[in-house]
């Protein structure tokens, strides 16, 4: 899971409402197991409460032999992952791919139900430049599984975070990142489509929420009843944040063709404690969008782009790992404290859900904007309030140069904004920086799509103010 991967993909957060996965013709469920921790219980008790809870797959971040040899006879499919550190050999010798299956895949299977390898996790965002490894190193695992003829029954693919996407609003528009799309996502569409596989995608609403609070229900976030919002393109009305971010990736696959091609969720999931600027972030919360999204999957049906895929969706995560790095959150994502207690009640089973209802709190009125901000920036760079009922939408200095040049261009550009003031001369273009214009642009985009939740984000480079934005002589317009 990377908290910054998620940025781009979550400019469709307007879509508001509704779903979760072990896989079966509905649907199915499974879980993460992560071991970034100290005091986890030994493999042998946890594939004890994988059955207990009637959890029949798991999602595993290597191939450690003391969990696959637990799984061992146990009916649970496992997935299992070759790290990142490893794709550069496995691209460029053959030989450690046969090596590296021999030893992590031939010597436990069949006994250890093995169904699928994540080459790689999140790989456009590994800092250490490992994306031109990948599809040469999908290629030789499936060449190593076909020399031990286990190519039909074990799938490969690779975890992308939804930030692999260029456009994701609306959801029917969602394209992915134009210098991805020739090195990397049509030869691994193509792959996945030739072996029979399918796309692994870790998909996070709470990201989305957690910074823009402001303008996205909760209801929405959490699968709750609310009134949806319609995709202009499509004309399909949405009610939950989840299936608009797998429906927008959707657009993205058919956009290049590979309509055929399946997809399964390997990580979502919602944290039951966090810091104090990690809105949203509760024990009550994460009941809801786990509990709602298990019942959301197992409860058959695909999204509106795509009404006949089922989901698989692996919950993101079983325990509490807590030597993971960053905010609290990332330390508190599990379904389960080391000591094997539930942290919240869930079902996890078709029968389970029968007794399962979730328990709705009123939701508080966010105390801060999407990004944290307590308020909007004046003309002076400064944060200020106002009681004015209008908002503007303004950029993010935090967001860095690449992020906001890209988003300033697909404001003027596909967005159609209108950005002749702040062209060489006009009225706007002084000051002349990439930040003043980019915020010039994002409100006229948010201004001329009536304000809606979602239409300022761009990827988290921008966020709404309510006090009407200045800079030199240039008042940024309202809409009507």
């Amino acid at each position: 899971m990377e908290r910054l991967t998620l940025s781009f993909f979550f400019v469709f957060l307007l879509l508001l409402s509704p779903s979760f996965a072990v896989v079966t013709e509905a649907g199915s469920i499974g879980v993460n197991y992560g071991r970034i921790a100290n005091n986890l219980p030994s493999a042998v008790k946890v594939v004890n409460l994988l059955k207990s809870h009637g959890l029949q797959r798991v999602k595993v971040y290597d191939t450690d032999p003391a969990v696959l040899t637990a799984i061992s006879g146990s009916g649970i499919k496992v997935t299992v992952d070759l790290p990142n550190e490893l794709l550069f050999a496995a691209a460029k010798r053959l030989t450690f791919a046969y090596t590296w299956v021999e030893k992590n895949i031939v010597a436990y299977y069949p006994s250890t139900e093995i169904e699928a390898i994540a080459v790689g996790n999140e790989v456009f965002v590994d800092p250490h430049n490992t994306t031109s490894f990948l599809i040469p190193a999908m290629k030789n695992i499936h060449q190593a599984l076909v020399k031990y003829n286990l190519h039909s029954s074990i799938k490969v693919s690779s975890p992308i975070a939804l930030s692999a996407l260029q456009n994701s609003y609306p959801s029917s528009a969602g394209s992915f990142r134009p210098e991805l799309i020739e090195s990397v996502f049509r030869p691994m569409l193509e792959f996945l489509r030739q072996t029979g596989s399918y796309l692994m995608v870790n998909a996070y609403p709470f990201f989305a929420y957690e910074s823009n609070s402001d303008v996205i229900s909760l209801d929405y976030a959490l699968f709750r009843e609310n009134p949806g919002v319609v995709d202009a393109g499509s004309g399909y009305r949405y009610f939950s944040l989840f299936d608009a971010q797998i429906d927008a990736v959707f657009a993205a696959m058919s956009a290049l063709k590979y309509d055929d091609i399946k997809m399964v969720v390997t990580e979502t999931g919602w944290p039951s404690k966090g810091d104090e600027n990690e809105i949203g972030a509760s024990v009550g919360n994460a009941a809801a969008y786990n509990g709602n999204l298990v019942r959301r999957i197992l409860s058959g049906g695909g999204t509106p782009l795509r009404p006949k895929a089922d989901l698989t969706v692996y919950l993101f995560a079983l325990f509490n790992e807590n030597k993971k790095n960053g905010p609290t959150s990332e330390r508190n994502y599990g379904l389960f404290y080391p000591n094997e207690e539930s942290v919240y009640d869930i079902p996890f089973t078709t029968e389970g859900l029968k007794d399962y209802h979730d328990k709705p709190s009123p939701s508080p009125s966010p105390a801060t904007g999407g990004d944290g901000k307590s308020g909007p920036v004046n003309g002076d760079g400064n944060v200020s309030k106002s009681q004015s009922g209008n908002t503007w939408c303004v950029a993010s200095g935090e967001a860095g140069k690449e992020k906001l040049q890209a988003s300033l261009d697909y404001a003027c550009g596909e967005g159609g904004a209108d950005c002749r003031p702040i062209q060489v001369g006009a009225t706007c273009y002084n000051p002349n920086t990439l930040e003043a214009h980019a915020s010039y642009a994002f409100n006229s985009y948010y201004q001329k799509n009536g304000r809606k939740t979602g239409t300022c984000y761009f990827g988290g480079a921008a966020y709404v103010v309510t006090q009407q934005p200045k800079y030199g002589s240039c008042e940024f317009p309202t809409g009507n």
